[in-house]
C-alpha cells in the first residue's frame, strides 16, 4: 500500500456533508493527506449508503463508495445537546469545517461563523448549498438535476434536434466539490500567513453557471442563444463524433494546420484550399455541408481503419469507449486510475484513484471508504480523550 500524501498532514477536516458535492470536496482534501472525520447519523449514515443497487456483497452502496475514500467515520446524534457538545469539541481540534445542510442550519444550532471562530480561532468554515447564502433562492434545497436545468447546462447538452439532456454524472455536484476544495486550500494558505480563518459560501448553481465557460462568453459576444449541437463543438469544425461502419469514434481537428494534415490523410487534398473549408471560420459557417460529406465517408470503413490513419499522422482521435473498455485502456492502467483497497466488510473494494498526481509527494488512495461509525471510538479517544466506557455510555444513550 502506498504511503499517504502528506501535503495536508496534521490538517483535520470535520466533515458534516453527505450525498455528493460536500463529500467530493472533503475526499479531495483526504487525497492530499488531511484527516477527514466524516460525521454521520447513527444507524443510518450518509443518504448515499442506501442509494442502489448496485451494492457490494457486504451491503456497501457503490454510490457511497465513489465519494468517500480517505476518510474516517464517526456517528453522532446532532439533534441532542450532548451530540452538539461533542461536535464543538471536535471543531476545537479541527482546522476545516464543511457542511452542506440547508442554509443557516449551524447558525440555528448556535454555531454561526463568529461563534465557530471563538471555539477554534482560525477555523476555515465552508458551506455547500444549492444556491448560496444570499439571493432569493437561498432557502431552497439544491439538487444537481434542477441546477443543471436552471443553470443552462441542459439547454446546450443533447442531440441537435433532440431533447435537452443532463450530464451522465452529477456534474454540478462534482464541480462544486472541486471548487470548494480549491477555496479551502487557498484559505489554508492564507491562514499560514495571517492566522485568520475564512468563511466560504459555495453554491451548486454558481458552480454550474461557471462551467458554461465559453458557451456563456459566446452568448455575451454574439447575443445569440447557443443551440444544442450533440457532440459537436460550437467554435471548431470538425470536432465531434462520427459513425463508422461498426461504431462511433471522435475526431478533433483543432486548427488549420491539422486540417491540412487531415485532408491529406483521407485523400481529400482539394479541401485544403476550398473556399468553403480552408479556414476554421469557414468550416464553422459551412458545418452542415462538411459534416454530411464526412459522415458518408466514414461510414465506408470500420472505426479502427480511420483511427489507425489518424494516429499515424498525429491527429487527435479515439473510440467512444464503454466503461469496460475505459478500464482496459493501457494509458488509464499505467496511471493507476483503478485500484483495490482492503475493506473491513468486503475484504477489498475496487475504487477510482485520485487524479491528482504529485510525483514529489505522491497522492494515492490509502483508506477505503469507511463503514458506518467504523472509527467512532478511535476518534473520540484520540480527539477528546474519551475512554471505552465513556463511549459505551454514549452509545447506550443514543448519542453515537
Amino acid at each position: 500500500m502506498s504511503v499517504a500524501n502528506n501535503l495536508l498532514k496534521n490538517i483535520c477536516v470535520v466533515d458534516l456533508t453527505r450525498v455528493l458535492a460536500g463529500p467530493y470536496c472533503t475526499m479531495m482534501l483526504g487525497d492530499l493527506g488531511a484527516d477527514v472525520i466524516k460525521i454521520e447519523v447513527p444507524g443510518r449514515g450518509d443518504d448515499t449508503r442506501h442509494w442502489g443497487p448496485p451494492f457490494t456483497e457486504g451491503g456497501e452502496s457503490a454510490y457511497y463508495l465513489s465519494a468517500n475514500r480517505n476518510k474516517r467515520s464517526l456517528t453522532l446524534n446532532l439533534k441532542s445537546a450532548q451530540g452538539l457538545e461533542i461536535l464543538k469539541k471536535l471543531i476545537a481540534k479541527g482546522d476545516v469545517l464543511v457542511d452542506n445542510f440547508k442554509t443557516g442550519t449551524l447558525s440555528r444550532w448556535g454555531l454561526d461563523y463568529e461563534t465557530l471562530q471563538e471555539i477554534r480561532p482560525g477555523l476555515i468554515y465552508c458551506t455547500v448549498t444549492g444556491y448560496g447564502y444570499t439571493g432569493p433562492y437561498s432557502s431552497r434545497p439544491g439538487y444537481d438535476l434542477i441546477v443543471q436545468a436552471t443553470g443552462g447546462f441542459m439547454s446546450i447538452t443533447g442531440p441537435e434536434n433532440g431533447d435537452p439532456s443532463r450530464a451522465g454524472v452529477a456534474i454540478a455536484d462534482i464541480s462544486t466539490g472541486m471548487f470548494a476544495s480549491n477555496a479551502i486550500l487557498a484559505a489554508l494558505y492564507s491562514r499560514e500567513k495571517t492566522g485568520e480563518g475564512q468563511r466560504i459560501d459555495m453554491s451548486l448553481l454558481d458552480s454550474q453557471v461557471a462551467l458554461l465557460s465559453y458557451a456563456a462568453t459566446n452568448y455575451f459576444v454574439s447575443g445569440s442563444i447557443t443551440n444544442r449541437l450533440g457532440n459537436a463543438h460550437p467554435n471548431i469544425v470538425p470536432y465531434q463524433s462520427f459513425k463508422a461502419q461498426d461504431m462511433h469514434f471522435v475526431l478533433a481537428v483543432g486548427n488549420d494546420k491539422q486540417w491540412e494534415i487531415f485532408c491529406k490523410s483521407i485523400n481529400k487534398p482539394e479541401w485544403i484550399d476550398d473556399e468553403k473549408y480552408s479556414t476554421n471560420a469557414l468550416r464553422v459557417n459551412n458545418r452542415r455541408q462538411l459534416i454530411d460529406q464526412l459522415n458518408k465517408l466514414f461510414a465506408t470503413q470500420n472505426a479502427g481503419y480511420w483511427l489507425e490513419i489518424f494516429d499515424k499522422v498525429g491527429l487527435p482521435s479515439g473510440p467512444i469507449n464503454e466503461l469496460d473498455k475505459v478500464f482496459e485502456n493501457e494509458q488509464i492502467k499505467s496511471r493507476e486510475m483503478q485500484i483495490e483497497l482492503p475493506h473491513s466488510i468486503d475484504n477489498k473494494v475496487t475504487l477510482l484513484n485520485s487524479p491528482i498526481k504529485i510525483p514529489t509527494s505522491p497522492t494515492k488512495t490509502h483508506k477505503a471508504p469507511p463503514t458506518l461509525g467504523e472509527h467512532t471510538e478511535e476518534i473520540l479517544k484520540e480527539k477528546i480523550g474519551l475512554d471505552q466506557d465513556a463511549v459505551a455510555k454514549l452509545r447506550d444513550e443514543g448519542i453515537l
